[in-house]
């Protein structure tokens, strides 16, 4: 799959030729942090740190507020991957500090190594004395080590490698399929994801038939690379007209409909943040742009076959479905339906009704909110329990709804916690991630 790149040096984006040589300045990275992390993750550097010790970490971790963010450059001991991760980083990729006694501090499946190498290129220059030996301390250093020998001693202790043919860098030179094959092979198992000179989409296409991951900055940032052509480059399609079946989901997972997509539909939904979907009787279609039930895009993704996809919306207005209902199997179930009756009820108040009393009192849903948390801790009965627990939830959802809080930034406040690795007691798990 694709890992978008942002390379970050005195908190602008940029590219660099062969890590050193600037080839351009893409600005502000929270407006391509936004693009980017519709698709999954990004990869965020930071060369400043990686280079010359100074850092970029408050303009890194605004980033985490829009796109899952695997993180490096810097990081040279265990306590400053720990730190990353607890600040809300997907992963931490290290290089210098990759080594067994650093590695196994933390949790293995959140490490990603970084084997940054130089490979001689297919005219027969020679980047190295080595054919692929490992550079690291922003690729200004020979370590001596190969790209095999790292794998090999690293694989155990690690989720991911992280390969880049420093050679090809910024120079959007293609990729060696033969090379990469020899890595997997040398991995077994462990994932890998290479980085330096991929540029077409069919580059992307044949990484990811082998289950590797490419991570791509310049072409993307040249124009060479649209990030929809590289985004789509691994779907396929059964169907004679090759659109793709798309499931529609609301930020809590539920169903809301089924549409079909193909490569323009994704682009504008990437560019715009909005949903279009292709339709097979009127072609390209803005949802709800007559209706005004709009969708804010949260994320694409596509299935484990490559032949559908799912994208988690925002949705607004009435609801998906065209006979006006939230949904085009129904009413929304569970908690989101809790949350839509009473977005309604703050709305549109019924005159003397309980709920309006509700959102009227803040003293009044206070003390509601201490007696029935009060009754839920000393409830040793199972219905009981359950009894109390759906009235805490119901004046907790309340309490949100009246202070304009939508539940899912609640659940994004329990992921985060979940992804921290020191632990309220100040331990370090490896382990496990379990909040």
């Amino acid at each position: 799959m694709l890992i978008p790149s942002i390379d970050i040096a005195n908190g602008q984006t940029v590219q660099l030729i062969g890590g050193k040589e600037k080839a351009l300045d893409a600005g502000d990275p929270i407006p391509l942090a936004q693009k980017f992390g519709r698709l999954g993750e990004v990869a965020v550097i930071d060369l400043d740190a990686a280079i010359h010790g100074k850092s970029n970490s408050e303009q890194i971790k605004n980033l985490f507020r829009y796109a899952d963010c695997r993180v490096g450059g810097g990081i040279r001991d265990a306590q400053t991957a720990i730190d990353w991760l607890n600040a809300g980083a997907s992963k931490v990729i290290l290089g210098t500090a990759a080594r067994p006694e650093i590695l196994s501090q933390l949790p293995k499946e959140r490490v990603i190594a970084a084997l940054d190498a130089v490979h001689s290129l297919p005219d027969g220059d020679q980047g190295s004395s080595t054919d692929g030996e490992v550079v690291d301390q922003g690729w200004t250093r020979k370590t001596g080590a190969t790209v095999l020998s790292r794998i090999k001693e690293l694989k155990d202790l690690v989720g991911g490698f992280l390969i880049t043919f420093v050679e090809r860098e910024g120079r959007l030179a293609g990729i060696d399929l033969e090379r990469v094959q020899e890595y997997l092979d040398a991995a077994q198992g462990t994932r890998l994801t290479v980085a330096g000179g991929v540029s077409t989409a069919e580059q992307i296409a044949a990484l990811d038939r082998l289950g590797v991951d490419a991570q791509v900055g310049m072409a993307i940032y040249s124009g060479k690379l649209p990030l929809a052509d590289a985004f789509c480059a691994a779907m396929t399609s059964d169907r004679p007209d090759g659109l793709w079946p798309t499931v529609v989901v609301n930020q809590s997972g539920v169903a809301l409909g089924m549409v079909y997509s193909n490569q323009e539909s994704v682009e504008r939904s990437i560019e715009t943040g909005v949903a279009h979907y292709w339709s097979r009787k009127r072609g390209l279609w803005k949802k709800g742009e007559t209706s005004g039930a709009t969708q804010q895009v949260q994320s694409i993704d596509f299935d484990c076959d490559r032949d559908c996809l799912k994208f988690t919306v925002v949705q607004s207005g009435s609801g998906f479905c065209h006979l006006d209902q939230a949904t085009c199997f129904g009413a929304i179930p569970g908690i989101a339906s809790l949350e839509a009756r009473l977005q309604e009820r703050k709305s549109n108040p019924v005159p003397n009704s309980y709920s309006a009393k509700l959102f009227d009192s803040n003293k009044l849903l206070a003390e509601k909110l201490r007696e029935e948390a009060d009754e839920l801790a000393v409830a040793d009965k199972r219905q009981d329990v359950i009894h109390e627990a759906a009235d805490v939830t119901f004046f907790t959802m309340t309490k949100l709804v009246s202070q304009g809080i939508a539940w899912q930034e609640v659940v994004q406040e329990l992921q985060k916690r979940a992804g921290k690795v020191t632990r309220r007691d100040g331990s370090v798990t490896v382990e496990s991630n379990d909040g």
